[in-house]
């Protein structure tokens, strides 16, 4: 069996192969170009990938495809369509990143509500070591106990990313984007009583035609003006240029970014115009990228191949 993995960076150069190797011939690419992708999976049984689009174009010009492997959870970068068409499988790789984007998540809102870079530069700065007092009164501060926390997306993250908020002593909220308030544990509201109640909003969501600019200046405008934002799903989800807007005009308080609409985003992004950085967090899509999460997905993709081939 012939195994291509058109983007096998994307996983990071100390992740270990080994079972995936086992299963068959494994060619690994560290990336593929657009116009590579055809001439490298045309003999292939299975074909992995991250973030490389697979359409009809690249399905007829492999006559021995049986698989896809998507090394994520979301598949938009694959034409459903065409492949189901082509008899060609697509299977996904689910809850393998749960604890790593939450810990991420929670890293982000902590480091940008607490101003741990202002507090970390006043100490290497040497500015607290010329002060008359033993803490610094630069800043304020809240707490997250007692505050409303609002989830859009209630799946394996949004429910861990819950359990941490409850465990802060946050009020948790969800907005289900397709409708059915599936998790019992939390309250299920609207997308607009979520955006007026909440302190913290965390999205964890895919993106699909439901949450495709689902956060744009009109939903932020319905925010409180102390409110963070906070997207570990996908970048479309948020609209940027409205979110760089409502920074710098103070519709909202703050932001956590990790996903972009496109990635790497270009020097000249939205998100390089916003007037005041300490009021965002922004992150290169780590949510997911611990060693253990990295570990785990390649076993999983182990998994679904074996369950097909």
């Amino acid at each position: 069996m012939k195994i291509v993995f058109l983007d096998a960076a994307t996983l990071g150069n100390d992740i270990d192969l080994s079972p995936i190797e086992k299963l068959g011939v494994l060619t690994s690419y560290d990336n593929s170009l657009k116009d590579q992708v055809k001439s490298r999976i045309k003999d292939a049984d299975v074909v992995i990938v991250n973030k490389i689009n697979l359409g009809a174009e690249e399905f007829e010009a492999a006559p021995n495809l049986k698989l896809v492997c998507v090394a994520a959870t979301g598949t938009n970068n694959i034409d459903m369509a065409s492949a189901n068409k082509a008899g060609i499988k697509v299977m996904n790789v689910v809850d393998y990143s749960t604890e790593s984007v939450a810990q991420v998540t929670f890293a982000s809102l902590l480091s940008l509500i607490c101003s741990i870079g202002y507090y970390d530069n006043v100490v290497k700065s040497g500015a607290y070591s010329q002060s008359q007092f033993f803490t610094d009164s630069g800043r304020s501060f809240q707490e997250l106990k007692g505050k409303c926390f609002g989830i859009i997306g209630m799946g394996n993250i949004g429910k861990r990313v819950a359990s941490i908020a409850s465990s802060f002593g946050c009020k948790v909220y969800y907005y289900s984007t397709n409708g059915i308030a599936h998790c019992k544990d939390y309250p299920s509201v609207s997308l607009e009583e979520l955006l007026q109640k909440s302190d913290v909003i965390s999205i964890h969501s895919p993106l699909n035609e439901k949450t495709k600019n689902l956060i744009s200046l009109k939903e932020m405008k319905e925010m409180k003006t102390s409110a963070v934002l906070i997207n570990m799903g996908r970048g479309g989800i948020v609209n940027e240029s409205d979110l760089v807007q409502s920074l710098n005009f103070g519709l909202i308080a703050g932001a956590v970014i990790d996903v972009y609409e496109d990635e790497p985003i270009k020097s000249n992004h939205p998100y390089m115009k916003i007037k005041d950085k300490e009021k965002v967090i922004l992150t290169p899509h780590i949510g997911w990228a611990s060693i253990e999460a990295r570990k785990v997905l390649v076993d999983k993709l182990a998994e679904n191949i074996k369950s097909v081939i």
